[in-house]
Parts: C-alpha cells; structure tokens; sequence
C-alpha cells in the first residue's frame, strides 16, 4: 500500500507573510532587496518547516514512525519446543507468501494443504511435547527442503521465460508436489501411531471384561451336553 506524505503549509504561510510584512517596511525596486528578500524567505522557510516536522523542537530529529509491535507466543518452559513453535509460525508464514505468488492452481492448492497439515502438526507436537523427536527430521529436512522446492519454483515462474532448465524444474516440482502433501499426511498419522495403539488395547480389554461380566448383546452362556458316561458337563461359550 503505497503511503501518501503531505508536507506542511506553515512554512508557506511564513514566507506570504514575510513579503507582506517586507514590501510594507522597504522598497522592492531594486535588486539588492529582492535579494534579501529571496534569501530571508529560504530561512524563513526552513525554520519553519523544521519546527513543524520536530513538533516545535528546534533541532531534534523527525520522530521515527512506530513500528507494530509483534505479539510474542508465550513461552512454554521448553527451549526445544518453543523454537519449534517459532520455526513452525515463519513455514507457515512462509507458505503462505508462495501461495498469494504461485499462479498455477494445482500447486496453489497443494500448498494449501501442505499449510494445513503442518498446522496440525505443530499442535499435535505442541499439546504433547514428547512427541518432539518424532518430527526432528521433519523440521531439520523434509519442511526446509519443500520451502526451498517451492521457493525456486516461484522465482523461475515469475522469470516469464520458457526454456528448457526452466520448464524442466517447474514439472518436476510440479509432479513432486502430490508426493510431498503425501509424506506431510503419513508425518501427521505417524504422530499418532501410539495414540491409537493404546486406545486400540483398552478396546480389547473393554470388550473383554463386558463380556465377562454379562454387558454385551452377546453374554457368556451355560450351555449343557450329555457325556457318553451319563455325566453332566456345562461348557461356556460366548
């Protein structure tokens, strides 16, 4: 957004003022005046000016526009985990950028995808921590690597040349692009692998003690055969 910068009128209005006040008091037919005149215009007009640009402070410097603070994540006690969180936010951040730059619309949509499962990746990791070391390879490598991939996409796409170096890079990021959405997927589920498991084993142990204690559709039965010796055997079967 281009910013529009309006000078001040006061100085102006000094320098009217002056001549008014000079024609009133000297003579404006002779050179020597307008001279003078010229030349205490030109003060006029830079004290002036300066005092309206250091707010009437006479030599201070134009007050430096005040830059947006940037609201800093809270830290969570974990150096690691917050430098994860930090890097996360700039590939996110990143992402983005590529995203308002890339026209195709297939890669567009990829890394759109790609914003949204790393998302969830970063809170997955940062609702539990221990699940750090499972994505080291994510953050040291595959993360910085797609960046990179999709950096040099977007400088080669913008060039607006076609060539063989040029268009041979674009298709081959072009048609890695599915695989790395993929992989981003499998990096998510792989975060939830042992989640599963557990849940997975109190399923069966659930299903189990049910059954045990007569709580499904299908309890334990009392069933009675007749032996060959005349006997009676109960067997129990669910």
């Amino acid at each position: 957004m281009k910013t529009e910068v309006r000078r001040p009128v006061a100085p102006f209005y000094a320098v009217g003022a002056l001549w008014i006040v000079y024609a009133l008091l000297f003579p404006l037919y002779t050179p020597t005046h307008y001279a003078l005149l010229v030349a205490a215009s030109a003060a006029v007009y830079l004290l002036v000016n300066a005092l309206c640009v250091s707010g009437g402070v006479v030599g201070a410097k134009p007050a430096a526009p005040k830059a947006a603070k940037k609201q800093e994540e809270p830290s969570t006690g974990n150096a690691e985990l917050d430098k994860m969180l930090k890097d996360g936010r700039l590939a996110i951040a990143e992402m983005k950028r590529l995203d308002d730059n890339i026209a195709d619309p297939g890669v567009s949509a990829d890394i759109v995808r790609l914003e949204q499962v790393s998302e969830k990746i970063f809170e997955a990791v940062r609702d539990q921590p221990e699940k750090l070391p499972q994505i080291h390879k994510f953050m040291d490598y595959y993360l910085p690597t797609t960046l990179k991939l999709l950096n040099a996409y977007d400088r080669m796409s913008a060039a607006g040349v076609s060539g063989e170096n040029i268009d041979g890079t674009l298709n081959k990021v072009e048609g890695m692009m599915r695989n790395i959405v993929s992989a981003f997927e499998k990096q998510l589920d792989a975060l939830y692998g042992s989640d599963a498991l557990d849940i997975s084993t109190d399923i069966t142990v659930l299903e189990q003690m049910m059954a045990r204690e007569g709580l499904t559709g299908q309890p334990l039965k009392a069933e009675t055969a007749a032996p060959e010796d005349g006997g009676t055997d109960i067997q129990l079967e669910l």
